[in-house]
């Protein structure tokens, strides 16, 4: 991994502190993110008004859900010197982008699995590929949590306060966004869920009873294990509906797995697309052998040219907004708590060098 991607450390005693730790870290790199999603959401079709009103009531929903959130928010945009409305949109950016009907070239795919009891009890692991587009591949960061209930070890966007992780129970999240017709502004962002869930869940049914608890206005799923267990949830404004694994393995990409919420499904946005990465990996788990290691799974997640983008090459003859890349791969393993990150997708990654850290 390029020793120059930024990690930062956040560990003050205060909310609020830690996110001016987090904003101070970042004041030098933010504005050009935010720069570019100001630019996703006019062509979204949503103007600076609007993208401001859906913040501020984000702020209010955050508020009202967890406090100290909205605190460390507010921190975020004290340290980097920008306005706090601008943080709380960019908290809430799958939220507001959902309101645009505009389809997607790719997004992130997933696999967890759950082996049986060996002389060690039962183990799980998990792979992901990050895809977004290429613009934002300089504005994200890995971090270093310390502070709340359990300290993370995750990936996460410029200002963002979280995305994919490890916490200090070994509970694991990987995270991939899906399309529902009532997804809109003014709940409770994903991404501040995501950082909720691994900070304060010490397990996977700790996590689901938060999930549960959140007052979500846009949908997600999120793939939760810990040492023994590991779930898929499709997170959405109609309910959260949990998949089990099928055969010990979870595959997620961008489409509902259960039928209530597919019903309303946004199927233009990722799709066929998603389906085609979902049998892809599913036909290869189906063939064997099966994977016994976080590595062996990575090869499952490789994609060449003709085949569906498991790995994401952005088109840069397309505009902005429509360059799809993988701009990091990722792997979790909660038996010692531990992520590993390289930048890119799993092609080169035995190539590059990892970063490993461990909450």
């Amino acid at each position: 991994m390029n020793p120059e991607r930024r990690h930062i450390t956040v560990s003050a005693a205060t909310p609020f502190e830690r996110g001016r730790e987090r904003g101070e870290q970042l004041r030098d790199v933010l504005p050009g993110g935010l720069g570019i999603y100001s630019e996703l959401f006019r062509l979204a079709g949503l103007t600076e008004d609007r993208v401001r009103e859906d913040a501020l009531r984000t702020a209010d929903a955050v508020g009202a859900f967890r406090p100290r959130l909205r605190e460390e928010m507010d921190g975020v945009a004290a340290g980097a010197g920008i306005d706090p409305w601008r943080i709380s949109a960019l908290n809430a950016r799958t939220e507001i982008l959902a309101q645009s009907g505009t389809g997607r070239p790719g997004e992130c795919s997933t696999i967890v699995r759950r082996l049986e009891a060996g002389a060690g009890g039962p183990r799980t692991f998990g792979v992901q590929t990050w895809d977004w587009h290429v613009e934002l591949a300089p504005y994200w960061h890995t971090h270093e949590v310390r502070g709340g209930r359990y300290d993370v070890a995750g990936v996460t966007e410029h200002g963002i306060l979280g995305k994919v992780g490890v916490n200090g129970a070994g509970l694991a999240l990987h995270f991939n966004i899906l399309g529902h017709r009532a997804d809109g502004a003014g709940g409770v962002p994903v991404h501040l869920l995501a950082a909720t869930v691994l900070e304060e869940a010490g397990s996977v049914a700790e996590a689901l009873d938060l999930v549960r608890s959140a007052p979500v206005s846009a949908s997600s799923s999120f793939t939760l294990f810990d040492r023994e267990a590991a779930v898929t949830a499709d997170i959405t404004p109609v309910g959260v509906f949990v998949v089990e694994p099928v055969g010990g393995s979870v595959i997620r990409t961008n489409h509902f797995l259960s039928p209530v919420p597919r019903a309303g499904e946004k199927n233009e946005l990722y799709q066929p697309d998603s389906g085609e990465r979902y049998d892809l990996v599913a036909s290869r788990l189906a063939r064997g052998p099966e994977p016994r290691s976080a590595t062996e799974l990575l090869g499952l997640l490789r994609s060449e040219p003709g085949q569906p983008q498991l790995c994401c090459v952005p088109d840069m003859a397309l505009p902005l907004g429509q360059r799809w890349a993988t701009l990091s791969t990722i792997v979790l393993e909660p038996a010692d708590r531990s992520m590993r990150v390289t930048e890119g997708s799993p092609l080169g990654a035995r190539d590059r060098p990892w970063r490993v850290l461990t909450a």
